[in-house]
């Protein structure tokens, strides 16, 4: 290594251009540094916005069971049982202070949540409901951007505002529901 870079020191000093070390005496190529200057063209903002995870929705077998669970095994803040008649379901609000579980329940033989527990008896995961600031907005751009929902708009959902669910084959296999903040 020492004859090498001897080599190297002799190239440079005679102001050899040519030669073995040639290639290493060609100019590093630099890295342009990141400008703050405004670009040609304006980005345009976006017209709505992800907020936070307002829930995550349980399909359960047995209601009582699992609002009894998180009350008395677990300690938790447990709503009492609604029906949502219009939506196919009851439902009770776990408040886990940061964010909530909703039990979903049939309300009905017509119920999604029907199908869902015939697919998977004991329950489980049903979706996950993330607020947006601007729910018609994303509405649209999620349909301009090829992405599929189970409604043609927002209907009023469990906490009395505009709700949309995403195509779990467009979301990466998971049922996403979108709420007005």
């Amino acid at each position: 290594m020492a004859r090498v870079l001897k080599a190297m020191a002799a190239a440079a000093a005679a102001g050899s251009g040519g030669g073995l070390f040639s290639r290493l005496q060609s100019p590093v190529p630099t890295v342009k540094a990141f400008s703050t200057s405004q670009p040609s063209h304006q980005v345009a903002e976006p017209v709505w916005n992800l907020g936070r995870l307002n829930h995550v929705a349980v399909a359960v077998p047995d209601l009582a069971k699992a609002q009894a669970f998180y009350k008395n095994v677990l300690g938790a803040q447990v709503s009492e049982a609604v029906p949502l008649p219009e939506h196919g379901v009851s439902v009770v609000f776990v408040n886990l202070g940061n964010t909530k579980i909703e039990l979903l329940h049939p309300l009905g033989s017509d119920s999604p949540i029907a199908g869902f527990l015939q697919k998977n008896k004991a329950g489980g995961m049903h979706h996950v409901c993330i607020e947006v600031d601007n729910i018609n907005a994303a509405v649209m751009d999620l349909k301009e951007k090829k992405i599929r929902s189970l409604s043609d708009e927002a209907k009023i959902g469990a906490h009395g505002k505009p709700v949309i669910f995403l195509h779990p084959k467009d979301c990466g296999g998971v049922l996403v529901e979108l709420e007005q903040a």
